[in-house]
């Protein structure tokens, strides 16, 4: 059974958990009629070797050292792959899941917050809000292999948008959850300007622990807030579909709300151990998608970025006075 109840308890937080970085948005043009989104899971910068470092651990060695500077490094590559237009297009935004916040794996980095200063945009971060001493319960054994943040650890976990565009009405969006108070997911929303239209966007992070059932809880709760705006709509992020069923599943779900994707279902854009899948996705709704890519080159993380170019349909586009 799912627990829909307000988790974690982030009521004595600033804005509930919600920061944003201190550079100014940048006005966009308002010619603008098309804007490149992507979604990346950066595993909080430690490296693309989910299993063999898993593996590592339990021998007593954790890499990569110094962790610290590991982890810059790894940022200042994700962030020149972000700017420079050679792997993928310049995005306007994009969406992070497992921005670790001060967290001794991430070596005391502050990963959105980096990324953001070496790509010189604003960002907003969403903690996760941690429950402090909980112990874990078993988990998957494929589950098994990811660095679990120190139990008195005071960093956080979290999601983030790193945008060039004014965001507004950035929310929290706590999902339901199962068998992991000490790993609570979530979702953000927030609403951008393309073409003189508001699109709201959402970011999330679903939970890969148990069966679809459990995804497909997480997901619906994320669409019927999505409803609440009427508007072209853009749902994106980790939807850990480790499974063919699951992405299939999924998909389908999000098809039967009038959601599309660009991506062909199997399109790998997670990997370890010479596994694929295709866990990450960005759907539309009231918005097309012509461009689209996986940047598998960069090796930040056990994740490949996606991105995809959207624009609103022609018949929406407003003519010029």
């Amino acid at each position: 059974m799912a627990i829909s109840a307000s988790f974690p308890d982030v009521s004595t937080q600033p804005d509930q958990g919600i920061e944003t970085g201190d550079r100014e948005f940048i006005p966009p043009a308002r010619d603008r009629s098309s804007l490149i989104l992507a979604s990346y899971n950066i595993r909080y910068g430690v490296g693309s070797h989910l299993i063999s470092s898993g593996l590592l651990r339990k021998l007593g060695i954790n890499t990569p050292r110094p962790r610290p500077e590991a982890i810059a490094l790894n940022l200042k590559t994700a962030a020149r792959v972000f700017s420079d237009n050679s792997l993928l297009p310049q995005p306007d935004i994009l969406a992070l899941q497992e921005a670790d916040k001060e967290t001794g794996r991430a070596g005391g980095q502050h990963v959105a917050a980096k990324l953001a200063n070496e790509m010189g945009v604003p960002y907003v971060h969403v903690g996760a809000g941690l429950p402090r001493g909980v112990e874990p319960v078993p988990r998957e054994w494929w589950l098994n292999f990811e660095e679990r943040i120190d139990l008195n650890d005071r960093g956080d976990t979290g999601i983030a948008l790193l945008s060039r565009m004014p965001l507004r009405n950035v929310e929290r969006i706590d999902l339901p959850w199962h068998k992991c108070p000490w790993r609570p997911r979530l979702a953000m929303g927030a609403t951008f300007e393309l073409a003189g239209q508001q699109v709201r966007l959402f970011n999330v992070h679903v939970d890969p622990h148990g069966p679809l059932d459990n995804q497909y809880q997480q997901v619906e709760a994320l669409l019927e807030n999505a409803e609440k705006f009427r508007g072209p709509r853009v749902i994106m992020g980790d939807f850990n579909t480790l499974s063919k069923e699951k992405a299939v599943e999924i998909r389908r779900l999000m098809e039967s709300q009038d959601y599309a994707t660009p991506f062909p279902t199997g399109t790998p854009t997670w990997r370890g151990a010479g596994l694929r899948f295709h866990a990450d996705w960005i759907f539309t709704n009231g918005l097309s998608a012509s461009r689209w890519g996986v940047v598998k080159p960069l090796n930040v993380s056990d994740h490949w970025p996606i991105w995809a170019e959207v624009a609103l349909p022609i018949a929406d586009l407003q003519s010029p006075n």
